[in-house]
């Protein structure tokens, strides 16, 4: 019995029950929206899952960070590092994304070492093997394939058909095609002058899901690859088609969710998360950055999650992680942990808003620290507690109360000293995380301030 089987049969899974103790909401409320579309918990049979989560309404938004090799650059070793380090930071999901010769070993590297969900992009395989212009041959195969070895969502790019082409053809666009699958599907449509086999035969890739449990991320292939192009008749026509694709998946029992842009402009993220909604039946949304500037390069993971956070804020599911390298070359296991961090912290002001996650609990909590000068606290609640602790050790106050951007001016100590409830409170929390006699002896700090 798959999730949406079992949930629209009334059973509430143990893989329900653990979404809903780590979300602290209701187990029911994790039932219902699996079983009405609006919740998608990936969650293939083939494979153990240490770490469980679900995407969707009322939920967290979650973190998803690609890594994998191309045929420029391949290094397995590497793309296990890139994985590890994802998950060390707290991605919520993994996509290997290989393209070159060895894209078969490390997707089954991958589904050794990843403890989280993990998804790829069967055109790749199937392009491998048979050429862009004949991937029709193989990528049935391929998903068959990948969903027996246990990958638990597939990327397919059912929405660049021959319609949603032709719109493309009406408005050309600056970047035109930006998606790597969605550039091979609409290049064998051209060529052949055929239609999309995974748009065509819709019904076996439902099977084959079906069968393993595995969800489809319905891609978006003719996203926006830049400002200019967003919000176009082709990105618009192309989510038409996915959210029919999405209620007959349902239907037939699969576990859907829709893919976004994108490069989008700031005023027109959140619109384009109500019209996904809208037109896709509140499916959850799966959206890369999205970028609010083309000019970015070198730093698109602070690109990426300015329009993350908007994008969260205004109701998307999970965000795509980008790298300091994205447009640039392949990203490295540091680019990697900088991706994870931007768009988690990126998830969270999202979760503030739509108060999710217990984002304002832990921003409380984070302040509460603050106002004691709490430092191993606010170690553990900072998104990359590491790298606090690292600028703390390495500054000249690593042993004093105060930290060196104030020193004696520190207004935490100043206030908590005149603040007649909290000055008993500060003074024997410093006791505790200093001892009496450092306390004592901090120089440069006037009498009283501790």
């Amino acid at each position: 019995m798959t999730q949406l089987q079992a949930a629209r049969d009334g059973v509430i899974t143990p893989q329900m029950e653990h979404v809903a103790r780590e979300e602290g909401v209701p187990a029911e409320q994790v039932r219902a929206g699996i079983a009405d579309g609006t919740i998608v918990l990936p969650f293939n049979v083939n494979r153990p899952h240490p770490v469980i989560r679900a995407i969707g309404k009322g939920l967290k938004t979650k973190v998803n960070a690609n890594f994998g090799s191309s045929a420029d650059h391949e290094d397995p070793e590497e793309e296990r590092r890139k994985l590890e380090a994802s998950i060390e930071y707290g991605a919520d999901s993994v996509m290997d994304l290989s393209t070159g010769p060895l894209l078969n070993d490390i997707r089954r590297m991958s589904l050794r070492h990843s403890t989280v969900m993990l998804g790829t992009v069967p055109i790749y395989e199937a392009a491998q093997k048979r050429g862009v212009y004949a991937f029709d041959e193989a990528i049935f195969d391929v998903v068959e394939g990948q969903a027996r070895e246990g990958v638990d969502y597939v990327t397919v790019h059912c929405g660049v058909t021959k319609r949603s082409i032709a719109r493309l053809d009406d408005m050309p666009r600056v970047c035109g095609i930006v998606s790597r699958g969605g550039a091979v599907t609409a290049a064998f449509i051209r060529k052949t002058g055929r239609e999309n086999p995974l748009y065509e035969r819709f019904d076996r890739l439902l099977e084959i899901c079906r069968e393993h449990d595995v969800t489809l991320s319905l891609g978006d292939g003719l996203r926006p690859g830049a400002t200019a192009d967003a919000t176009d008749p082709a990105q618009l026509e192309e989510l038409f088609i996915l959210g029919e694709l999405q209620q007959r998946a349902l239907a037939a029992g699969v576990q859907a969710m829709i893919e976004g842009p994108g490069h989008v402009p700031l005023d027109e993220i959140a619109a384009n998360v109500q019209i996904q909604k809208r037109i896709c039946h509140g499916a959850p949304f799966y959206v890369l950055g999205p970028l609010p500037t083309d000019c970015g390069a070198g730093y698109d993971h602070i690109t990426g999650a300015i329009g993350g956070a908007v994008s969260a804020a205004a109701g998307t599911d999970m965000l795509c992680y980008l790298t300091p390298a994205e447009h640039l070359r392949l990203p490295t296991v540091e680019d990697v942990r900088d991706g994870v961090i931007a768009t988690r912290i990126a998830a969270h002001c999202g979760d503030v808003v739509k108060r999710t996650g217990r984002a304002r609990e832990r921003d409380r909590a984070m302040s509460d620290a603050r106002k004691r000068l709490d430092w191993e606290r606010m170690f553990e609640l900072a998104f990359d507690g590491k790298k606090a602790r690292e600028f703390r050790v390495n500054s000249e106050d690593a042993e004093r109360a105060v930290c060196s951007m104030c020193g004696p001016l520190c207004s935490v100590n100043i206030d908590n000293h005149t603040d007649p409830q909290y000055a008993a409170e500060a003074a024997a929390h410093k006791r505790r995380m200093f001892g009496q006699e450092i306390v004592e002896r901090v120089e440069g700090v006037p009498k009283g301030t501790l």
